[in-house]
């Protein structure tokens, strides 16, 4: 499951009994698992904040709780904590966090999917954007629904022609275009206002 050094237990332990709230623990999950985004998430958790799915490591004077969806990616994680000269560092090595690419005969849409996830949507994040796949038609084109600060940007159609077009067809030669199916009049936080008229 998670090994956890005896310097790490002894660090978490020392943190604990700085806050002396009964029964606290540390809590950890995966965020954007399956990704190359994937990281991990460390925080106390008093016992009501438990969802009862979380999976409990004793490790003596605590518990470490590791949220049930984050289970198959953290599986086999070293957490170690180790002494320096500014006073430590904390380190999680999961090597099933980030996912890898699809294997080579993955269908269209586990590629256009990755693809979206590993790169498209990290550089969207920067102006509060997001797209998710609708889509792969029979013809290969690629449908997709915008989202976050895309959703009526009035720069979505340069955003589509030379950013995702682009890096889609790159990564997943079989398309033969990419299309929006954002009902863009209906969003209400664009990144750039679209024009009147």
């Amino acid at each position: 499951m998670i090994d956890l050094t005896e310097s790490a237990r002894e660090h978490f332990s020392r943190l604990i009994e700085q806050q002396q709230v009964d029964g606290l623990g540390i809590r950890l999950r995966a965020v954007s698992p399956g990704t190359p985004r994937g990281d991990c998430q460390l925080e106390f958790c008093e016992p009501h904040e438990l969802r009862g799915d979380e999976w409990e490591v004793d490790c003596g004077d605590f518990s470490l709780y590791i949220e049930s969806d984050s289970v198959p990616f953290l599986d086999g994680a070293h957490v170690d904590y180790s002494r320096d000269a500014t006073g430590g560092q904390l380190s999680i090595r999961a090597p099933r966090l980030r996912g890898a690419p699809p294997e080579e005969g993955a269908s269209i849409v586990e590629r256009v999917r990755y693809v979206i996830d590993a790169e498209v949507n990290p550089q969207l994040a920067s102006h509060g954007g997001r797209v998710t796949l609708r889509e792969v038609t029979a013809d290969g084109i690629v449908v997709l629904q915008f989202g976050g600060g895309c959703h009526g940007c009035g720069m979505v159609d340069v955003t589509l022609r030379d950013g995702i077009e682009g890096t889609l067809r790159s990564r997943v030669p079989e398309i033969t275009g990419v299309r929006d199916a954002t009902d863009h009049e209906s969003g209400d936080q664009p990144y750039y206002a679209r024009k009147a008229g």
